[in-house]
């Protein structure tokens, strides 16, 4: 696999699941190189000429007015991340952190954090060799960046902590040395140029704007096959009716289910149709399209942030410079990723609406009650909606935004934080739901398209093919959580988009 090079600039989301979930190895640019050094090299003479640097040579947070002299500097870096490794609970997954240590490597390439080439060396030393450490998931507020977990990355730096290397968990100096990598140690300002910023929230929210991307998608699947089972009207899937209003999602996604369904009896016009459909069918462009359109902003949002200086203080060395701010602060990420926690909820509750139209008799266009040909002996798909309605119950509740939670800390020096860890967890959570919904619907519509006996879609053809390897018809009553569980698997996996896409082409 060819490196990523690491620059400060250009990295994507794409870049950080290829890293974080595919192992792809890292290089740093050597310009990159020489803009560290350059950096670090100022702040030595700073440190030399006695020069109050915060973070460096003061205390921090509350005790920031504190000064520390010579013999303090080096040990106040260790203390520093002891002191915040504060996290609780289970550990982050490892492509979590790995996301989290390749965005930071991202932020020392510009040169303007002041650590010693030596701390981001092996920060990619340890990505492309596998040493990942143990990192509490809970425990950041998103402002001053995610210290917490990010402390226990930087404890690797010390020989200390625990790190997963080759399947197992390791005391951090064994993996380290299991893997041939060289402790570093932490020397003035390189504990605090490790752990300043958001990047495990970062990293999170990066990869769940890919998946997202990938689910919406699958979304228009459901919603494809469901409107071919359930004789839509396609004509508000006309692109031209989306292109004079202007919005760029609702035009995606209207020409992606137009796809989906070409060269099938209901889009040729030989199946008799309503004049107009319910809100849950006819609008659907309009609904999902909202979603990608804020799936797009959050992603320019997220992209900024992970090729952006993200720390404090921040070092100019061509202006022989350094100021303190607070480009830690996590809201540019947050906010938005709570409105995409928002918007896979919303598409959510748009494919429980038409999962409830396969099922209501009086709603499905002559399609058995509750999808099953033994009414009143067998209830079919009666609960599956049941459990779909569970998990959108759950996913509102998540919905509500963390971004507004602030609790003030640091004796109120830190009075207003971004929570932005919260929204990545939780956004996790909705979309662990969400997959679960989705493969309901899917089955439904599947369950639907075996009473109809006209010619469906390319790519309805395709996602009905891939239900019926995994999901029998459902000719009598069965437990059905095996056959929902494994269809959450199934969206969780992609299997159905990937094999749509070969057949009818990219949906995006």
């Amino acid at each position: 696999m060819t490196p990523l090079i690491i620059s400060g600039q250009d990295l994507t989301i794409l870049n950080v699941v290829e890293v974080a979930r595919h192992n792809r190895p890292v290089e740093l640019h050597p310009d990159a190189l020489s803009r560290i050094k350059k950096c670090r090299t100022m702040v030595e003479n700073k440190i030399e000429a006695g020069e109050i640097m915060y973070g460096v040579n003061t205390g921090i947070g509350e005790f920031s007015e504190i000064v520390l002299d010579n013999d303090q500097i080096k040990d106040f870096q260790k203390y520093l991340v002891y002191n915040h490794a504060a996290g609780i609970g289970d550990p982050a997954p490892i492509e979590y952190v790995r996301g989290a240590m390749l965005g930071r490597v991202n932020v020392h390439a510009h040169g303007n954090s002041g650590c010693r080439p030596d701390i981001t060396l092996t920060l990619i030393e340890m990505l492309n060799k596998g040493v990942t450490p143990f990192v509490c998931q809970k425990g950041s507020v998103g402002a001053c960046g995610d210290l917490a977990p990010m402390s226990q990355i930087a404890l690797l730096m010390l020989g200390e902590g625990q790190a997963y290397y080759k399947d197992k968990l390791l005391p951090g100096k064994d993996a380290m040395d299991e893997a041939g990598i060289k402790i570093p140690g932490l020397h003035a300002r390189d504990g605090l140029a490790t752990i300043n910023g958001s990047n495990l929230l970062t990293a999170m929210s990066a990869i769940m704007l890919y998946d997202t991307n990938r689910w919406l998608k699958q979304a228009e699947i459901a919603a494809a096959m469901s409107l071919e089972a359930l004789r839509a009207n396609m004509k508000p899937y006309t692109s031209k009716l989306h292109e004079v209003r202007g919005f760029q999602g609702a035009v995606r996604s209207a020409n992606a289910i137009c796809k989906l369904v070409k060269n099938g009896d209901l889009e040729s016009g030989k199946i008799k149709c309503k004049v107009q459909d319910a809100y849950s069918m006819r609008s659907t462009p309009q609904v999902i399209g909202a979603a990608h359109d804020t799936v797009r902003w959050a992603r320019s949002q997220v992209e900024i942030e992970l090729n952006g200086v993200g720390d404090n203080p921040i070092f100019f060395p061509d202006e022989n410079m350094q100021l303190s701010g607070a480009n830690f602060q996590g809201t540019p990420v947050s906010l938005p990723m709570d409105m995409v926690g928002v918007a896979v909820t919303m598409i959510s509750v748009l494919s429980e609406r038409r999962l409830n139209r396969l099922n209501n008799p009086a709603l499905s266009v002559g399609l058995p009650a509750f999808l099953t040909k033994g009414a009143g002996m067998f209830s079919g798909l009666m609960l599956s909606q049941y459990t779909a309605d569970m998990q959108i119950v759950e996913q509102r509740i998540l919905s509500a935004p963390a971004s507004i939670q602030s609790i003030p800390a640091a004796a109120d020096q830190e009075d207003f934080v971004s929570m932005g860890m919260n929204t990545a967890i939780k956004n996790f959570q909705i979309m662990d739901n969400a997959y679960g919904i989705l493969g309901i619907e899917m089955m439904a519509a599947a369950q639907a398209l075996d009473f109809r006996d006209w010619s469906f879609g390319n790519g309805t053809q395709v996602g009905h093919k891939v239900v019926r390897r995994h999901v029998e018809f459902l000719e009598i009553d069965r437990p059905l959580y095996p056959d929902h569980t494994k269809m959450k698997e199934v969206i969780k996996s992609c299997e159905i988009l990937d094999e749509v896409e070969k057949a009818v082409g990219s949906l995006e």
